[in-house]
């Protein structure tokens, strides 16, 4: 039993990071009307009769989206039942089954009725919370024979405080990354790293604000994740979870930089941009854990 669980658990990670890029996918595609405004159905029809790529697209996600959403029931259930006595497995439960139905009825609300720029954005970052509480789900199933074993890690204050900050700020700045998709800035500023190639380095727009403030809310994740990785390494080499987490944080946020720097000057390539919401998708995930490891840790100093 134990090990059909870790195979669905696994399944169903990538299922939400499927649909976190199906989404992207239709926000990057202009995909969002492409049933029309009908839901659940496509164009009124069961069975589309007129196909077209954006059709496709939107469809696609909606079949992907209902499907994970009875895995993510299924493996919330059989947690529940087979691993409810571990404090986090109920809630996280709860968060990943309610925030997939969540984002599920934001979508399909602005399906039927439209939604303005700032609703829409925040769709990525509820599809996101659900991901991340999958994954913690998963990781907390494989610890079960000590695969990942969360129990004896000891974090200081100071690391704490890294830890809730960066994944409350991390949320921040994926909402301004998805504002700026939904708003269509994402080319409001065409140069790299200011908004002009000009003397005028400041936006003259909102579009171009909204950029800009992404970037620059983008760049001091970068820094602070750099300096909890120094703390990590000064004070942490022994606790491999926690190094290897801010290792692979500063990696990740590495890549999201290069990414999205590559974003403008391809002029929005559709496997730059997916790659550009998977990578955060990952980045938001590491440091889930790492608020996990935080929440357990029993004993205190002050590194």
């Amino acid at each position: 039993m134990q090990r059909g669980l870790k195979w669905l658990s696994v399944i169903v990670t990538i299922a939400m990071l499927l649909i976190l890029l199906g989404g992207a996918l239709v926000t990057k595609t202009g995909s969002g009307d492409g049933c029309g405004d009908s839901w659940p159905l496509c164009n009124g029809e069961l069975i589309p009769s007129d196909i077209t790529f954006e059709l496709v697209i939107e469809l696609s996600h909606r079949l992907v989206s209902g499907t994970s959403g009875i895995l993510v029931l299924a493996l919330c259930v059989w947690a529940w039942i087979s691993l409810g006595y571990i404090r986090e497995v109920r809630p996280l439960a709860v968060i990943s089954f309610s925030f997939l139905v969540l984002q599920a009825l934001i979508g399909a609300a602005a399906v039927v009725w439209g939604q303005s720029d700032a609703v829409l954005a925040l769709h990525f970052g509820i599809s996101l919370i659900s991901f991340a509480s999958v994954l913690l789900l998963t990781l907390i199933i494989f610890e079960v024979d000590k695969k990942f074993d969360a129990e004896n890690v000891v974090i200081g204050s100071t690391m704490k405080k890294h830890i809730y900050g960066t994944i409350l700020y991390t949320y921040v700045v994926v909402y301004t990354g998805a504002l700026v998709r939904h708003k269509e800035a994402s080319l409001a500023c065409p140069s790299v790293p200011f908004c002009s190639n000009t003397n005028n380095w400041l936006p003259g727009d909102l579009n171009q604000w909204i950029q800009m403030g992404h970037r620059t809310a983008a760049s001091l994740i970068f820094i602070w994740i750099l300096i909890a990785f120094i703390h990590a390494f000064k004070y942490y080499r022994n606790q491999k979870n926690v190094y290897y987490s801010w290792l692979i944080a500063l990696i990740l946020v590495s890549l999201q930089a290069i990414s999205g720097i590559l974003v403008v000057v391809t002029r929005l390539h559709l496997g730059l941009a997916l790659a550009h919401a998977l990578i955060v998708s990952c980045l938001f995930g590491v440091l889930s854990y790492l608020t996990l490891l935080a929440t357990r840790s029993k004993k205190q100093k002050q590194q």
